[in-house]
């Protein structure tokens, strides 16, 4: 299995939160793999160069060589444009950078974890895990 991690996961693994780290081990040993979006990375890094967080930052570059990071594909840009239309039209919009990070998952068959599960729900075929609220 392939675990996209939401930006919020990667916050969590930096501020040392048990809870999450002891689940991407135990996937990790399990021989399942973690990757990030692009889009992932951008806001990650923006956070921490923003907050001047230089110590997070060189904990994030480590971080980075453990896990993927992929790019966004024409395949993930046209799920994207679809999500977009049908959530449109159902008066459920989301931003633009979750939207593609859930489209990504969704093209490459992946899991994406995160705790801001409420701003995904609505987007049909994206399989969500949790790792906070275990």
């Amino acid at each position: 299995m392939i675990y996209a991690l939401d930006t919020n996961i990667i916050s969590y693994l930096l501020r040392g939160d048990k809870d999450v780290i002891q689940r991407w081990w135990q996937e990790r040993t399990q021989g399942n793999e973690s990757i990030i979006s692009i889009i992932v990375y951008f806001e990650a890094k923006r956070g921490l160069l923003a907050a001047n967080a230089t110590t997070k930052l060189k904990a994030f570059e480590r971080m980075i060589a453990t896990l993927g990071v992929t790019a966004l594909s024409i395949e993930d840009m046209d799920t994207a444009s679809h999500i977009y239309v049908k959530l449109k039209k159902q008066g459920k919009p989301i931003e633009d950078a979750d939207l593609l990070i859930a489209a990504q998952a969704i093209t490459r068959g992946y899991t994406l974890v995160t705790n801001n599960v409420k701003h995904f729900q609505g987007i049909e075929g994206l399989a969500i895990e949790n790792w906070k609220d275990i």
